[in-house]
């Protein structure tokens, strides 16, 4: 197998995106899956680097990344030395960096020999499910889309993060990340990104209107998107596929770091539906 780390690609926001690309070597061209983590999430989270490999060992070329305002730097990928980009990041960034992804691997040499650049499939991962959902309604060249744990809506989550008045006044409101014990920021720009965007950034738009396969995977024991979220997607779309994972939490059993040689059960359940669907 062959697995390349932490490539460095120009983003549009004057931040690198960095990506990882897994694949095996064989002269066929593999089907390409783009992977997008979640909120408070990068591309080496936990069990990632497992599911990547499943992917390649399947014939597929597996790309994740990190979004260039994740809070994660080309010298310290994991986790967020750098909160101020965290404070930065929005939606529409999100959409741009996973557009550049997307471009990267057309323009890019050493993905199109082993890539099948008319066989293109995104996955996304809690928020992640959101911004794939979106991106391959708006953009031609994707042919299949996973929403893993996906959200349903972005209005609800903008406006929660606090008081608007109080979060225009200041600046800036912070979250507390678990398991770091850092205080996140979100800076006012993340709810004006978003009205500025809201038809674009409209999940239900999006997914009612995709005219591509459309697989949605949710575990029922989620307490952080709740299972609902999946329903409401799947109600959205007539053709879409729900795959309810019995007993799955919001990452399938999975946590940071990850120590294991294998998946977690509830995570490689979760990663064989997906595989067999964009097979």
């Amino acid at each position: 197998m062959t697995i390349q780390k932490n490539i460095i690609i120009e983003g549009k926001h004057n931040k690198p995106i960095l990506v990882d690309v897994f694949y095996t070597e064989d002269n066929s061209p593999k089907p390409i899956v783009i992977f997008c983590h979640g909120y408070k999430g990068f591309k080496d989270w936990g069990a990632w680097d497992l599911m990547a490999n499943a992917f390649a060992e399947a014939g597929f070329c597996f790309i994740k990344f990190n979004f260039s305002h994740n809070g994660g730097t080309v010298e310290q990928p994991i986790d967020f030395p750098d909160l101020d980009a965290f404070g930065k990041n929005n939606y529409t960034k999100e959409l741009d960096d996973l557009e550049t992804v997307i471009d990267w691997c057309f323009n890019n040499d050493p993905i199109k020999p082993i890539g099948d650049l008319e066989n293109i499939g995104l996955i996304g991962h809690s928020r992640g499910g959101g911004i794939v959902t979106i991106k391959a309604e708006e953009d031609s060249r994707i042919q299949k889309v996973v929403s893993l744990a996906g959200v349903c809506d972005f209005g609800k989550r903008t406006a929660t993060i606090g008081d608007l008045e109080q979060w225009k006044t200041e600046g800036v409101k912070y979250v507390l990340n678990g398991r770091t014990k850092q205080q996140m920021p979100h800076y006012y720009q993340f709810y004006e990104d978003f009205i500025a965007n809201k038809e674009r950034l409209n999940i239900k738009r999006a997914v009612s209107h995709l005219k591509i396969p459309y697989l949605i995977v949710h575990g029922n024991a989620d307490t952080s998107v709740l299972i609902d979220e999946a329903y409401q997607l799947h109600k959205w779309n007539n053709n879409s596929e729900l795959h309810i994972v019995e007993g799955a939490n919001h990452v399938f059993g999975a946590h940071h770091p990850w120590l294991e040689k294998k998946m977690s059960t509830l995570l490689l359940t979760a990663t064989y539906k997906i595989i067999n669907f964009l097979k």
